[in-house]
């Protein structure tokens, strides 16, 4: 998975407590970053399709730096769509890297396995693909310090190789 992915895709359905929370979460650790949403149904018939679409879709399009498909949790029965060789034949042709965020913790489906990651929950999901703007600060000035110190090192280095030749 990329470390800071600017362009993300999430095939869900647009209604529903899923999407509002992912949403909310990726707002709140990064704000600013450009997501799309392709709209699918994610239970019942038509849903295989449209997830195969939107999985397709934002492989063709080469817009997304990761793709995240997401449901709520429910019965092994709603959740069947993701135990489907179309949506594991999807996920796997995927040109960008898939996060499976399928039911709760205990929900498996064959798209976990398929996917690059699997998160326990959709909520998860949106705080695994990104990392907090104070996590980024923290390690781009641990990067800093550390660079500076090297560098300090190497002129220290290089000072007292010139000055025992000029002996």
């Amino acid at each position: 998975l990329p470390r800071l992915p600017s362009r993300i895709g999430i095939v869900t359905s647009p209604a529903g407590a899923v999407i509002r929370d992912m949403l909310q979460i990726l707002e709140r650790r990064f704000p600013g970053l450009q997501i799309r949403v392709y709209p699918a149904l994610v239970q019942g018939e038509g849903s295989i399709e449209d997830v195969v679409n939107g999985l397709d879709w934002f492989s063709a399009s080469g817009w997304p730096d990761v793709v995240i498909v997401a449901r709520g949790g429910g019965s092994l029965e709603d959740l069947w769509t993701f135990n489907e060789e179309p949506v594991a034949r999807a996920i796997a042709r995927c040109s960008a890297p898939v996060i499976s965020a399928i039911g709760h913790e205990t929900d498996v489906t064959i798209a976990d396995f398929v996917a690059d990651l699997r998160a326990p929950t959709p909520s998860a999901a949106a705080e695994l693909v990104v990392q907090t703007k104070a996590q980024l600060t923290e390690r781009i000035q641990t990067l800093q310090q550390s660079l500076q110190e090297r560098l300090a090192y190497r002129l220290l280095y290089v000072c007292i190789r010139a000055f025992h030749e000029s002996l």
